[in-house]
């Protein structure tokens, strides 16, 4: 086992590290490109380049695997439904989908072509994602699920059961097949008043758990992230029983600490402390800012169960040395 897979699988376990793993992330491709991948190969190969490219360069102590390009769940039904009503019978893709194995293949490659040997957990998204990027195109679709809900509930519960049944089969396949460590389950609250936290745990939350239970079953070190991409919201509540090893939100705009937000989640791992954005310290501040920043988290949170990260995705245009910045100062 290398030293760099060493150290984030203690990190993950909470036990004593020599210094604190650091890990960011960003696309490869363009928002634009993110839902056609699978019918458009120069996509898929466009993400393999940025990959390689990235990992060349950055050398991280670990990488999330970007599924750019698959983020289109193929379902036929969904392209001319006109009521969620018309959705209750549909059936899974089946575990041996070509979008399945086409993300099976891809993450096989991947690491296949890892100059050294480092943890790979593979992003992979909420049922309920899936659905909205389908319902809302891309960004959105948080109004259509609400919609949904009040039209027919348990309609949409069967769909987003059924799309659980198929990450849950991707989430096994990346895992005991393609090599990965684990997956990076990326959930989200719905951004609509109408949908309560005792509405979510009865429709979306089964499905958000069966893809984790999936992983779990799999033995995949696996990190729940809570999305606040563009702005959104969370009650980070909704998720401090989901069983995963880690756990990621965006500290600043939840006003939740990650030595806060340990307690929340049982004294699990916890990932983050920067903000992703381009107006975030990480793309805007000085060598000597970020490294304060950095020993200013490891004071606050302690070194043990503590990862390095950003609250989501980074700008696909940071100077790399800034990552490097970072894991100077995480030494201990």
């Amino acid at each position: 086992m290398s030293e760099k897979r060493e150290l984030v699988l203690k990190a993950f376990r909470g036990e004593s590290v020599d210094r604190v793993p650091v890990g960011f992330w960003h696309h490869f491709t363009t928002e634009a490109e993110w839902l056609h991948g699978f019918e458009n190969p120069e996509i898929i190969d466009k993400n393999k380049a940025g990959h390689k490219k990235f990992i060349e360069e950055v050398k991280p102590d670990f990488v999330k695997l970007m599924s750019d390009g698959f983020f289109a769940y193929p379902q036929p039904a969904f392209k001319d439904f006109k009521s969620i009503s018309d959705l209750q019978t549909i059936e899974p893709l089946g575990a041996n989908h070509p979008w399945i194995s086409a993300q099976v293949e891809l993450v096989k490659s991947l690491i296949a072509d890892f100059p050294e040997d480092i943890v790979a957990i593979y992003n992979i998204f909420a049922p309920v994602t899936y659905f909205k990027w389908l319902v809302g195109k891309v960004s959105g679709g948080d109004d259509a699920i609400a919609d949904y809900i009040e039209e027919n509930r348990e309609a949409l519960k069967h769909v987003l059961d059924v799309i659980g049944e198929d990450i849950a089969s991707l989430s096994q396949r990346v895992i005991k097949e393609a090599g990965a460590d684990g997956i990076y389950l990326s959930v989200q609250s719905i951004q609509d008043n109408r949908v309560s936290a005792e509405i979510y745990k009865e429709i979306i939350a089964p499905s958000e758990l069966k893809v984790l239970d999936a992983a779990n079953e799999a033995k995949g070190h696996n990190i729940l992230h809570i999305c606040g991409y563009e702005g959104a919201r969370n009650n980070i509540e909704l998720f401090k029983d989901y069983p995963a090893q880690v756990v990621n939100w965006a500290v600043g705009p939840e006003e939740i600490s990650l030595a806060k937000g340990r307690n929340i989640f049982g004294g699990r791992t916890v990932l983050g402390g920067f903000e992703n954005g381009k107006d975030g310290l990480l793309y805007t501040g000085t060598k000597t800012a970020i490294q304060e920043k950095v020993r200013e988290i490891i004071t606050d949170t302690g070194t043990l169960g503590l990862i390095i990260g950003a609250d989501c995705t980074i700008p696909s245009d940071i100077n790399h040395e800034r990552i490097e910045w970072v894991r100077e100062a995480a030494i201990l």
